[in-house]
């Protein structure tokens, strides 16, 4: 009875130095748990531009190379149109009050001369308008349809391009689907069995030449139509102005 009394006291009196002990591991498992969290935490994602280069590897060089150069084209064009749309534009209002002014004061050749000193396609059709002057108001009015005529045409020009590249780009990016789909079923058939991981490959291909050309498509498109609406809103004015030219022809004949 003695003996047994004293061993229950002996481990009542070592439990107190053993509590420490269970704390330190208990610490030190807490901090390894940690560590493990910090060491397989997921990394930052990727920035766009290397997410876009990493898909469009993994389309393939083949379908997506075409696409590319058709989406670079378009939008040279694209660039160069609207940088020439907007050097063509001037303050309308300003320069028909400068010609109307030079006419009243100085006559036929001094309009010319401000007419041909002047960027942009209305003073192109106001100056030769200007120049068939001695021919009759008729003549005046024939020179100016068919230079606007003209005038039109040259700031339409490219747009064919675009509108091609617009239909290319899809086109191209629906032939790389066939082609994804028909190497999936080729290793279907090679497998002999159907499977994720044998299709994956070729449907991945197929899908990304898709989105490809339907982004390539899209952004050109945006480009096209703000370009038509320029160019609709520069041709509404040349055929307003050169309203205005043959009633100040006309006045100034009267004179």
């Amino acid at each position: 009875m003695a003996a047994a009394v004293l061993s229950f006291g002996a481990a009542y009196a070592q439990e107190p130095e053993q509590a420490p002990a269970n704390d330190a591991a208990k610490t030190e498992a807490v901090a390894e748990v940690a560590e493990v969290e910090t060491v397989t935490e997921e990394p930052a994602g990727e920035p766009m531009h290397f997410a876009l280069m990493k898909k469009f590897l993994e389309g393939g060089w083949g379908w997506m190379l075409p696409v590319l150069v058709c989406l670079i084209l378009g939008l040279a064009i694209s660039i160069e149109r609207i940088l020439y749309m907007t050097f063509a534009q001037i303050n309308t209002k300003k320069f028909v009050a400068k010609v109307e002014e030079a006419l009243n004061t100085k006559g036929i050749e001094a309009a010319k001369e401000l007419c041909r000193n002047t960027r942009g396609p209305i003073a192109s059709i106001y100056y030769q308008g200007l120049m068939r002057y001695d021919q009759g108001l008729e003549a005046v009015e024939k020179a100016v349809v068919s230079y606007g005529s003209v005038q039109q045409g040259q700031m339409e020009s490219g747009l064919s391009w675009i509108s091609l590249f617009i239909a290319l780009s899809p086109s191209l990016g629906f032939m790389g689907t066939v082609v994804g789909m028909i190497q999936a079923f080729d290793d279907i058939q090679a497998q002999a069995t159907i499977s994720p991981a044998v299709v994956a490959g070729g449907i991945k291909v197929a899908l990304l030449t898709t989105l490809m050309g339907l982004i390539s498509a899209v952004i050109l498109q945006v480009f096209f139509n703000y370009i038509l609406a320029k160019i609709e809103g520069q041709v509404v004015n040349m055929e307003d102005t050169s309203i205005t030219l043959i009633d100040m022809l006309s006045a100034y004949n009267k004179r």
